[in-house]
């Protein structure tokens, strides 16, 4: 995988998005002394080359109603149908992230719940329903207590 350098207008540019993703190019393009055009030119080239990964709105998740979290570690049965199992995992709504990891366990999941009651639906019938997953072990959310980008 290849790196993309960055420059300072791209960093200027990023920062700009991460104080407003909705914020006007040419909004941008006034503060940062540039054209419109080179703002547009940047924001497409940075997509294209996978540093930025599209420019969506970040949900509250407590505000619609899911008021738990949970990262839950995944043991599989054979190692190697972790891709069969991520396929299933893409299925279920509530898991919102999946990660490959060492140590314990095969995958690292997060789940988000309305209740604990449907937290219990979601690891005791949902996941448990998917083949090859020989053992969960969850670790419940109290709060996140920063969530940020790396800083460039």
């Amino acid at each position: 995988m290849e790196n993309f350098e960055l420059d300072n207008y791209d960093r200027s540019i990023i920062k700009e998005l991460e104080i407003d993703g909705r914020k006007a190019f040419s909004s941008i393009a006034q503060k940062l002394d540039i054209s419109n055009t080179m703002v547009n030119q940047r924001i497409n080239k940075m997509i294209e080359s996978g540093v930025l990964t599209g420019i969506k709105p970040i949900i509250n998740e407590k505000k619609v109603g899911y008021d738990w979290c949970a990262f839950t570690g995944l043991t599989l049965q054979k190692d190697h149908d972790s891709d069969k199992i991520t396929k299933k995992l893409k299925e279920i709504p509530e898991v919102t992230e999946c990660y490959y990891v060492t140590g314990s366990y095969t995958l690292f999941v997060r789940i988000i719940a309305k209740s604990h009651e449907h937290m219990r639906e979601i690891l005791y019938h949902k996941l448990d329903s998917i083949e090859g997953i020989l053992k969960t072990d969850s670790i419940v959310d109290l709060g996140c207590a920063f969530k940020r980008n790396i800083t460039l």
